[in-house]
């Protein structure tokens, strides 16, 4: 499948069986957030890769009580590292956790990205140093529901040529 087919392909998944991800995937997956580019080659992230059960049931309490969470396979908690770059970690570790969502998508799982968290509750349950913020998790998993494309808006609507206003004309 073509990248952008990928793209078109890509949906938030909240509905997960209980399958596990080969090794080989997750490793793919998580390759693919490390090759992620970042500003100055810094590389600013670390991921943890939540599996365990208990875990994972906490994270839903952490994640304002959307239970999907521990449904998944595993969920990744991106962390952007403050000391690295204060001020593009977040950037950079959003990017990498995409290409985690893209691979993911390709691979035939489902991902859902969690932006609703308590931070302090994540970063307790999961022992994160305070060099890094909470900058996201992300639920990967064997999906067990196929939803249907969410309404977009028109390219018209979200793009202008040189200067904001203008019509881009494709």
């Amino acid at each position: 499948m073509g990248v952008y087919d990928v793209v078109v392909k890509r949906r938030s998944i909240r509905r997960y069986r209980k399958e596990p991800i080969p090794n080989e995937h997750l490793k793919m997956i998580l390759d693919a957030a490390r090759l992620a580019p970042s500003a100055g080659n810094r590389q600013p992230w670390h991921f943890v890769v939540v599996t365990d059960e208990k875990l994972k049931r906490k994270l839903v309490d952490a994640c304002m009580g959307q239970s999907f969470i521990a449904d998944a396979y595993c969920v990744v908690v991106g962390l952007g590292d403050r000391e690295i770059s204060p001020k593009w970690c977040v950037v950079d570790t959003t990017i990498a956790m995409e290409h985690m969502v893209l691979v993911a998508t390709d691979l035939g799982y489902g991902t859902c990205w969690i932006g609703a968290f308590d931070e302090g509750k994540v970063r307790e349950l999961l022992k994160i140093p305070d060099r890094y913020v909470v900058v996201a998790l992300l639920t990967i998993g064997v999906p067990d529901e196929s939803p249907p494309p969410r309404p977009r808006k028109s390219l018209r609507e979200i793009t202008s040529r040189d200067v904001y206003g203008r019509p881009l004309e494709l």
